[in-house]
């Protein structure tokens, strides 16, 4: 499982000109499943990223976690993490996940971070989504379950 997680002010998702999702301060997750990925890869990153000490203290000091901020969480499912692009000009994607496994564990995945305590917002599994953010910091993370 491949996360890319960007610390935001803002961010939304839309769909055919309709916002399905959108947060304020909080975290901004780009979810990709592969095809080895499990019930195991779920847990562990959803525990990494509720508790990821990215936001800042009154220090300045990168001390203290989304749930620590009382932040949202918005989660876009985004096969293209599994993009190989060593061979050749267009990106090949067999490593990610099929899309009902896709699926089943991108659900089990929000539904763990809720059961951390979080504010969970989403996109629309395998639609055409427009993502707008803006990157607080800007602090980008790139975290892989394996």
């Amino acid at each position: 499982m491949r996360a890319v997680i960007q610390r935001v002010t803002s961010a939304s998702v839309t769909v055919d000109s309709e916002i399905v999702g959108s947060i304020d301060s909080g975290l901004l997750i780009l979810l990709g499943v592969g095809q080895e990925d499990s019930r195991d890869d779920v847990i562990w990153m959803a525990a990494k990223l509720a508790g990821l000490r990215i936001f800042p203290d009154e220090a300045g000091k990168m001390n203290l976690s989304v749930k620590q901020i009382q932040g949202e969480v918005l989660v876009v499912s985004q096969f293209t993490l599994y993009g190989d692009c060593k061979k050749g000009k267009r990106p090949s994607f067999v490593q990610a996940a099929a899309p009902q496994k896709a699926n089943t564990l991108y659900e089990e995945f929000v539904a763990e971070l809720t059961g951390h305590g979080l504010t969970v917002k989403t996109g629309i599994f395998q639609a055409k989504m427009d993502v707008a953010l803006v990157n607080d910091g800007p602090v980008t993370l790139i975290i892989d379950s394996q």
